[in-house]
């Protein structure tokens, strides 16, 4: 009986195979976060070109990308590659790249966990993270990249405050606080929960 037994323990019912087979159904979610990090992509190098335009003189380049930073410093400015300018454009490119950090942190973090084994432990290009992610890990991960995104968009608001109201100021101050004090909870969470190291 007890040579059968790892067998028996090995096969997995019907209804069970099905319902672990089920985590196949994130498949497409994650493929459609692809998606979206090629629009990205695509968004990065059109705002780039624009500014690379604008800086050989292209007035319309220029007119584009202030209406993308939503800049207006007075009724008589004329727009102009200023410092200004150009520090809202490359704030734009950096959270640009900083939701493409973390939605290749969800890709493969989530599907790596969730899904699927990708088999990377002898790839030279594995992350370094990847290596011991499981969800509370991409829980944290994912958190401070929130912090990160909302840092620089807090950043640029100050930047171009006087296009922005008071409230809407202190409502992005607020949630900005929010999202750190979200990140700390989360953290100390998984710090307690995690299972402590045995003492030598």
């Amino acid at each position: 009986m007890s040579e059968t037994e790892p067998v028996q323990r090995g096969r997995m019912h019907p209804l069970p195979r099905f319902i672990f087979a089920t985590r196949w159904l994130q498949l497409p979610l994650y493929l459609g976060l692809i998606v979206a990090q090629c629009v990205y992509v695509f968004h990065f190098w059109v705002e780039l070109t624009h500014l690379i335009s604008a800086a050989f003189g292209d007035t319309h380049a220029l007119q584009l990308l202030v209406t993308s930073i939503g800049y207006r410093a007075d009724p008589s400015w004329v727009p102009k590659l200023d410092e200004t300018v150009i520090m809202l454009v490359v704030l734009g490119l950096i959270d640009v790249v900083m939701i493409s950090n973390l939605l290749i942190m969800v890709i493969v973090g989530g599907y790596e966990t969730f899904v699927s084994r990708m088999y990377l432990e002898d790839h030279p290009d594995q992350p370094e993270w990847l290596s011991h992610v499981n969800a509370s890990v991409l829980k944290v991960k994912l958190a401070t990249a929130i912090i990160g995104i909302s840092s620089i968009h807090l950043l640029k608001t100050f930047i171009n405050a006087q296009n922005y109201s008071d409230k809407v100021l202190l409502w992005q101050t607020v949630i900005h606080i929010a999202f750190l004090l979200s990140a700390l909870a989360i953290a100390l969470v998984d710090r307690l929960l995690a299972p402590s190291k045995p003492h030598d």
